[in-house]
């Protein structure tokens, strides 16, 4: 009996088969596909970065190294909110410490953490380009959440709780 690895649905695929035309060689779509098989399967685990590797013609170690070196790329099971706190100076002198320790007390998670029930993962980030907006937050890689303060980021998290 054999076991089937990580395959990109059809619709996927064909996304990634439009993006090889954008780019002069395939191994410069590396990131861009890095970016579709996250989405398509959560995150990058190794047999997913193996699949990429074979799909791409690509070493193994080209995309292992690209996926641990950039951050945005999560190499461990995220929770269904994917919260990045940014911690940098702006965010920082504005109150990003407050709102962290309310959403770590709320959630009951710390950095690097992920709920019990698997819906929420927490992540201290460097920084979110968006000091002057600051204090920041951004959800699942996407959504940014500006000018925070601590009753607006538990609102947010309320928000995001309920089904």
């Amino acid at each position: 009996m054999t076991t089937e690895g990580p395959r990109f649905s059809e619709g996927t695929l064909a996304e990634y088969r439009a993006l090889l035309t954008r780019y002069p060689q395939r191994r410069a779509a590396l990131m861009p596909t890095l970016w579709l098989a996250q989405r398509e399967f959560g995150w990058l685990s190794l047999p997913v970065m193996e699949y990429v590797a074979t799909l791409m013609e690509l070493p193994l170690a080209w995309v292992t190294s690209v996926a641990s070196f950039y951050t945005m790329y999560w190499k461990e099971p995220k929770g269904r909110w994917h919260i990045q706190l940014c911690r940098n100076l702006p965010c920082a002198l504005r109150g990003a410490g407050a709102i962290q320790v309310a959403v770590e007390r709320r959630l009951g998670i710390g950095d690097g953490e992920r709920t019990a029930d698997g819906r929420f993962s927490l992540e201290e980030v460097e920084c979110l380009a968006s000091c002057g907006t600051a204090p920041v937050l951004q959800v699942n890689n996407t959504e940014y959440h500006e000018n925070l303060t601590v009753a607006r980021a538990l609102e947010l998290i309320e928000r995001l709780a309920s089904p």
